[in-house]
């Protein structure tokens, strides 16, 4: 049961760094006064502020990635074990957030998920959501692969899959993006209004279809 033990290895890991971005998301709001990030303008031109945090995305983004390559022993697995560690991270980001800051107060609560290479807004539900899903999906590929099945499902469960991450990126930046089609020179200081959950959920359905067709192989073994 060696891949369990990297699991709860993985999970203490993305737990620490959990920990460690709230605290930094809070040390960062305090600064510029805004605990609230539904603001205009969410990364303020503050003493060189800005092209720190566009870096401090991207390496988290690697941290998390390379944790999982370091954890895993194949192809798979590798990606699993970095999906598991982005969702336990996520989902626990929140969670510090509330103590710290006492924000979020609500799962509806808008949230600006990341910059790069518009702002992607959306309510708490959404990234939560997204990184439960990734959990599910990274337990069932390691245990396909513990169990020498292919994990990888049929061209159509992951052009589904695409599709989905397609949808589901379109209803977070689709602010942004309207506001550049429209000509703004920032779009960065555009506040969404309204979330389309439409896109979000028929996307969210579309990228359940290898999760579910993993615990469909599983379930029948």
């Amino acid at each position: 049961m060696d891949y369990w033990k990297r699991l709860v290895w993985v999970a203490v890991f993305a737990a620490a760094m959990a920990w460690v971005e709230a605290a930094v998301v809070l040390d960062l709001r305090v600064l510029v006064g805004r605990l609230q990030p539904y603001q205009p303008v969410p990364l303020p031109n503050f003493g060189g502020l800005g092209p720190a945090e566009l870096v401090r995305e991207v390496a988290t983004l690697a941290m998390l990635f390379a944790v999982g390559r370091l954890a895993g022993e194949q192809g798979l697995s590798k990606w699993a074990y970095s999906a598991f560690a982005f969702g336990v991270w996520d989902i626990l980001y929140y969670v510090f957030l509330i103590p710290l800051t006492g924000w979020p107060r609500s799962l509806l609560d808008w949230d600006i998920l990341f910059l790069l290479p518009v702002p992607w807004w959306g309510p708490v539900l959404a990234p939560v959501a997204i990184s439960l899903l990734l959990l599910a999906g990274s337990v069932l590929a390691i245990l396909l692969e513990q169990r020498n099945q292919p994990g990888c499902g049929s061209v159509w469960i992951w052009l589904a899959f695409a599709i989905g991450a397609a949808l589901v990126l379109y209803a977070f930046m689709a602010d942004a993006l309207a506001a550049v089609e429209r000509g703004h020179a920032d779009a960065r200081q555009v506040l969404p209004t309204q979330f389309g959950w439409w896109f979000f959920w028929m996307g969210f359905g579309l990228l359940a279809a290898p999760v579910a067709d993993m615990a469909r192989r599983i379930m029948t073994v």
